[in-house]
């Protein structure tokens, strides 16, 4: 992993401007370094030997005067963003009850009021500030050990999609094993039984969890950056996505026009929901993103049953309709969990 991460960036050429930036000499010197070791476009493009893309020069002068450690908090703003932003549709969705998506809900009976989701959101922004926030703050020195780079050249197209895969392959793998163990009597009785409060989870309550879980969960989140460290705009990047699918898994609407639906192995919300609908007693589809390890585990038995008896109760239901002249007035909802 490391020799594909020192192929796909060739290094930065070091400049003695960067000692000339101007900087507070009260902060340790790997915080006060300035993020690009040149003062000017010309001297970046003469370092990389071509021109700076648009998207460089745009990094460039937002980021060339600021301090690695600076720009790294800037993953505190991008979380409360998506922990705060991203599940909106979704909760409008929710409470105003449109009749035209009724139907995509995966427990049509189970429904919180507008106090209830509110509460939700405010446990998780207790916990960001109490747990996440700090978290990010003094994480820095481990961002700076592993390599994550913050200079000029920006990764390509094809380099952040390969580096984001292995993430969320390392991720999935490792949140299973930790995810299964949170299952055993211990784990779950003094930590993850705060995450399964929604047993029909909405979008706020994807971060919703002891604080211990979080700490615990977000091992499987470094990993992948660790084991192939890249740029800080992929490793934003890997954040906000890894979090948002957390929201699109916790939503309650399995959606069929989901973009979600077109990557192979993917498990999504009605997967991830039926894991929440057991509760506690679970011991199926313990995988965050993908469903191989429960599938190679045996951990998606429960819920492949379920799949089955469903489809068989509906052809049951369709049939009998049929034979009645169409007299029973049966839906997809009647079918599904309450």
């Amino acid at each position: 992993f490391h020799s594909l991460s020192l192929s796909l960036y060739p290094p930065l050429v070091k400049t003695p401007h960067e000692r000339s930036l101007p900087h507070s000499e009260s902060l340790p010197s790997d915080l006060r370094t300035p993020m690009l070791p040149y003062q000017t476009l010309d001297e970046a493009s003469a370092a990389l030997g071509r021109n700076l893309t648009y998207a460089e020069t745009l990094w460039f002068h937002y980021s060339a005067r600021k301090s690695d450690y600076f720009l790294y908090c800037h993953t505190i703003l991008f979380l409360f963003f998506v922990f705060s932003a991203i599940p909106l549709p979704l909760v409008f969705i929710e409470l105003a009850r449109l009749a035209g998506f009724d139907r995509y809900k995966i427990q049509p009976k189970a429904r919180l009021s507008s106090a209830e989701v509110f509460r939700c959101y405010k446990d998780v922004m207790r916990m960001f500030f109490l747990v996440v926030g700090p978290l990010q703050l003094v994480s820095y020195p481990s961002i700076r050990m592993i390599g994550i780079r913050t200079g000029l050249p920006l990764p390509s197209g094809w380099e952040i999609f390969a580096q984001l895969l292995v993430y969320f392959m390392v991720e999935d793998y490792s949140n299973y094993w930790i995810h299964r163990f949170l299952h055993n009597k211990w784990g779950y009785e003094k930590i993850h039984r705060v995450h399964h409060e929604y047993t029909a989870p909405i979008g706020f309550a994807a971060p919703y969890a002891h604080w211990a879980e979080i700490l615990i969960l977000g091992i499987p989140s470094f990993l992948g950056p660790a084991m192939v460290p890249g740029h800080l705009v992929t490793f934003w990047l890997w954040i906000a996505l890894r979090q948002i699918e957390a929201i699109e898994t916790h939503s309650g609407y399995d959606f069929p026009w989901s973009p979600t639906k077109y990557i192979p192995f993917y498990g999504g919300a009605e997967y991830h929901d039926y894991h929440h609908y057991v509760g506690g007693q679970s011991q199926s589809n313990f995988a965050s993103v993908f469903t191989y390890c429960d599938y190679i585990y045996g951990t998606d038995k429960g819920y492949r049953y379920q799949k089955k008896l469903f489809e068989k109760l509906k052809g049951e239901l369709k049939t009998g309709v049929e034979h009645n002249g169409g007299s029973y007035h049966i839906s997809t909802q009647d079918l599904k969990s309450d």
